[in-house]
């Protein structure tokens, strides 16, 4: 009786989380000087976002809880949006990539902080910031700071 009656309630209580809205749309740039020159035509900051993609958690989880929602890829509107993987394995990336990304790296990121996400103006002048991720599904820091920078 006990597993009759939890299996008719267990669809009621998984209904009962609120849906994460999923989105694939952003388009990310992996070229800091394309992603300038389409700011500068555009007229909007940068966001850099800089990750571990094959060895740092928190970078998976920021990942799946905020950059593959609909209200980050609402917000990334307002920005020229780029890219920068440092992983471990480098063979997910061509050398050319890895010393693009090295180079970035060394300009934005010089504490080496992963996961970051880094406003700049068209010009490549480092406007504002926030690092890290708790991995608890809070990403309202991270919303506020594309809020407040747009």
């Amino acid at each position: 009786m006990k597993k009759l009656l939890l299996v008719l309630l267990l669809p009621l209580f998984l209904s009962a989380q609120a849906p994460i809205e999923v989105s694939n749309d952003t388009k990310w740039e992996y070229n800091l000087e394309k992603a300038l020159k389409l700011a500068k035509k555009s007229d909007k900051n940068i966001l850099i976002y800089f990750t571990g993609s094959d060895w740092c958690p928190p970078c998976k989880m920021l990942k799946k809880d905020f950059f593959e929602t609909t209200q980050f890829t609402e917000v990334s509107k307002n920005y020229v949006t780029l890219y920068v993987d440092m992983p471990r394995n480098q063979d997910l990336l061509s050398a050319e990539q890895m010393k693009h990304n090295k180079a970035v790296v060394a300009t934005y990121n010089k504490k080496g902080v992963f996961p970051l996400l880094k406003i700049i103006n068209n010009k490549g002048k480092a406007l504002d910031e926030y690092s890290g991720y708790a991995m608890n599904g809070d990403v309202r820091y991270h919303v506020q700071l594309l809020e407040k920078n747009k």
